[in-house]
């Protein structure tokens, strides 16, 4: 008895799920274009239950989602800048076209990008019809 409508709002809340948002949750979205998949972000602003902010926002915030096309520039410098709000045990996700879409950046880039920007890659999921994402995070060092 459900719709639709009902099974894709459930798919794409399961998604926002799987990468890790919650109610609360500050996120920082940058690289938004004409491009981005307005019901992926959507459904992470319904998950976090907010606005995602911008980089201008200058607090610290809980995950970064980072839209990323292979024309944008240097993948090393977009890396390192979206580290700069991110809190200690954030994570980017680092979210780039499938492979045969326009745009789509080479998996051996990021491969090499993450480690030179002090990012350890764990995963990758299919979050969309035209998106992937890729989770980075800061490698665990001893406080001081």
């Amino acid at each position: 008895m459900s719709s639709t409508t009902g099974d894709e709002t459930a798919q794409t809340d399961t998604v926002a799920g799987r990468l890790g948002l919650k109610p609360g949750m500050a996120v920082q979205e940058l690289g938004w274009d004409d491009d981005t998949d307005d019901d992926l972000r959507v459904a992470i602003e319904d998950a976090i239950d907010a606005d995602m902010v911008d980089g201008d926002q200058g607090d610290v915030v809980d995950a970064v989602l980072l839209w990323w096309r292979e024309a944008d520039g240097d993948l090393v410098d977009a890396l390192v800048d979206a580290l700069t709000d991110l809190a200690g045990g954030g994570v980017i996700w680092l979210l780039t076209p499938k492979v045969g879409r326009p745009g789509a950046v080479d998996p051996a880039d990021v491969a090499e990008a993450a480690p030179i920007a002090g990012l350890a890659q764990t995963t990758t999921a299919a979050v969309s019809k035209d998106w992937s994402a890729t989770r980075l995070v800061a490698p665990k060092t001893a406080s001081r």
